[in-house]
C-alpha cells in the first residue's frame, strides 16, 4: 500500500516504463512517506481504440469526484 496503477496508450519503452514507475515511487515515498517497500506501481496499455470505454468513461468521468488532476491543463 499504495497501488499506483498507470494506464497509457501503448508504444512506450521498457526502459520509459521502468523510469516513470521508479518517478512515481519516489513521489509516493517522499510526498506520503510510505517505504519502498510499501509502495507498487502496474502499467497497463490500453489501445486508442478502446480508451474512451475502458478508461475515460469508467475511470476519469465516472469518477470524478476521485480526480485529483484532471485532462488538460487546469491543476486542481
Amino acid at each position: 500500500m499504495p497501488h499506483v496503477i498507470v494506464k497509457l496508450w501503448p508504444g512506450k519503452s521498457e526502459a520509459q516504463k521502468n523510469k516513470l514507475a521508479q518517478e512515481i515511487t519516489g513521489a509516493v515515498m517522499r510526498v506520503l512517506d510510505y517505504g519502498e517497500e510499501s509502495v507498487s506501481v502496474g502499467i497497463e496499455e490500453v489501445a486508442p481504440s478502446q480508451w474512451m470505454d475502458k478508461v475515460y468513461n469508467p475511470d476519469i468521468l465516472g469518477k470524478l469526484e476521485e480526480i485529483y488532476k484532471k485532462p488538460g491543463y487546469d491543476r486542481v
